[in-house]
């Protein structure tokens, strides 16, 4: 059960574009993995999201913090999303020792960037998200793997500027 999106994001209003879509998509307990070089534009849209979810705050990337929680309202109930940025992990097993593993609770969004880092202790992606630099803009590829992500890929109504 796969069910997969592409399109090309001409800028950076395409990728924020893109973060305020999947932000009218989320569901409790959805786990986004997001892939991606350096400068893809992981952060860029995981603020977008964010402050399309309701956040009014700084969203700042947690590279040396590993992750950062958020309260929004989704439904009318609040729910933690959590930004995970794995970047300057050693190992699989810091990820189990900063007990994040625990927030992967059916409950919590949690959104991880450079997941690799954390194989193969991390929960699976329900949403993986491929971004890459595409001459002045961004290719963008988001796969479904599980019932959960695909009801969020159902959910999002996205038309990049063609």
């Amino acid at each position: 059960m796969t069910e997969h999106f592409k399109a090309h994001l001409h800028d950076e209003a395409g990728t924020a574009a893109l973060g305020s879509a999947l932000a009218r998509a989320l569901a409790p307990g959805l786990a986004i993995h997001l892939h991606g070089d350096l400068g893809a534009g992981k952060t860029a849209l995981t603020r977008a999201l964010l402050h399309a979810a309701g956040h009014a705050g700084h969203v700042k990337s947690p590279t040396y913090t590993l992750s950062e929680p958020y309260s929004i309202q989704l439904d009318g109930q609040a729910v933690q999303v959590i930004h995970f940025d794995l970047y300057r992990m050693g190992s699989a097993e810091e990820f189990l020792d900063a007990g994040f593993r625990e927030d992967f609770d059916g409950h919590n969004i949690c959104i991880i960037e450079w997941p690799e880092k954390a194989f193969p202790v991390l929960p699976p992606a329900d949403l993986a998200i491929y971004l890459s630099v595409a001459g002045q803009g961004r290719d963008v590829k988001l796969q479904a793997s599980s019932e959960l992500g695909l009801s969020c890929l159902h959910r999002l109504t996205f038309a990049p500027n063609l």
